[in-house]
């Protein structure tokens, strides 16, 4: 039995050089370049070109860069366009499906603005109208509820209606009870 030989992935040795990989991978990687001298060289390419990356003043970047990596998926092939039911194409700011019953269009572009500064001035309409009608709710409330003073009316009607308040106070009754001899009535009132 052959086993095919493997090496290190491109992804794996940028981590390797970056330090990004954990201890596990890191050790695997380590006993693999041990005995593998093409990855061992991919691994010094990588180092060469990083410390040139970090030793270079400024990399200049194309004007158009981002315009050319946006238009990748619009401008790629698509494996399997054309075969099936129906076919999709892809243009800069549009997307095409067409099919035996006719073609689908759909802009990708950015969409009109929709009357958002409008609903915008209506939410804040609806805010303000709500506040103001708490505030006369809380108002109202406020008015209408009794406060700390008098309860009831005032006034020299009212002074007649109330009961009048005594601070004399009346000395207990006391009765005395001799022992031994029956307790005779007192005479007009009840004992």
């Amino acid at each position: 039995m052959n086993i095919p030989e493997s090496h290190l992935a491109q992804e794996a040795i940028t981590a390797l050089v970056d330090g990004e990989l954990t201890a596990g991978p890191a050790g695997r990687a380590a006993r693999h370049l041990a005995g593998c001298l093409q990855c061992r060289m991919a691994v010094e390419a990588q180092r060469e070109a990083k410390e040139a990356l970090h030793g270079s003043a400024d990399v200049a970047v194309p004007g158009d860069l981002m315009s050319r990596l946006c238009a990748i998926p619009f401008t790629a092939d698509v494996p399997g366009a054309g075969s099936g039911p129906g076919a999709m194409s892809a243009g800069p700011g549009e997307l095409t499906l067409t099919s035996g019953n006719g073609s689908w269009s759909l802009d990708l572009g950015e969409p009109a603005p929709r009357r958002g500064h409008l609903s915008a001035r209506w939410l804040r309409r609806g805010v303000a109208g709500t506040v103001v009608g708490l505030g006369a709710g809380v108002t109202a409330l406020v008015l209408n509820l009794p406060g700390d003073g008098p309860r009831g009316p005032v006034g020299p009607a009212a002074d007649s209606v109330r009961p009048v308040q005594h601070s004399e106070v009346a000395p207990p009754a006391l009765r005395t009870v001799t022992v031994g001899s029956a307790p005779t009535a007192p005479q007009g009132g009840t004992p």
